[in-house]
């Protein structure tokens, strides 16, 4: 359990991670996106806490009514852990939605960029051009009485707007399950 605790917290490094992606074939490919998080050792100790809180006398009644472990795990367990899946999901979409990280290192094919990257060089386009602007006026070269002042900040908060509704849309449907699932494991009795 050690080897895969301490790597959550201590990474090998983007190198050993590019040259590892690229023997994979990862590098400008979709799986990039999926594969990598598919196991989250976070996730895993967080749904194991979980189902143990799940009673055995439940398991051990649906063995008397003659059911195999396929049918408990999918009629009695997976049921029973709603609350922890669907807080997982939404932890893993948010992670998802916000990362433009991994599009910079590792992808170069513009019908591969996340909207976040895309988003994050727009912000640094407006920067510059607020900036070019700027050094025109000083000089002189600027009618400043006729250019547009959009400020880079106000395309920062235009943006957070525009990235949270997503997430703001989904959240209501799963937040009865969300609430359970982040309470579970809070206190031991």
């Amino acid at each position: 359990m050690l080897y895969l605790i301490v790597p959550m917290f201590f990474s090998g490094g983007l190198i050993p991670m590019y040259l590892t992606y690229s023997e994979l074939g990862l590098l400008n490919n979709f799986l990039v996106y999926v594969l990598p998080g598919a196991f989250a050792f976070f996730n895993v100790i967080i749904i194991r806490t979980y189902l143990y809180t799940i009673p055995d006398s439940l398991e051990e009644s649906a063995k008397i009514d003659g059911a195999n472990e396929l049918t408990i795990l999918w009629r009695v367990i997976l049921p029973l852990s709603r609350p922890i899946l669907a807080t997982i999901a939404l932890w893993t979409a948010v992670m998802h939605w916000n990362d433009w990280t991994t599009t910079l290192n590792f992808v170069t094919k513009p019908s591969l960029h996340t909207l976040q990257f895309k988003l994050m060089l727009m912000i640094k386009e407006s920067d510059m051009i607020a900036s070019l602007v700027q050094e025109a006026a000083q000089r002189g070269e600027a009618d400043t009485g006729r250019v547009i002042r959009v400020t880079p900040e106000g395309i920062r908060a235009a943006q957070v707007v525009v990235t949270t509704i997503p997430i703001i849309l989904v959240y209501p449907f799963l937040q009865k399950h969300f609430i359970k699932g982040v309470l579970i494991g809070s206190v031991k009795e």
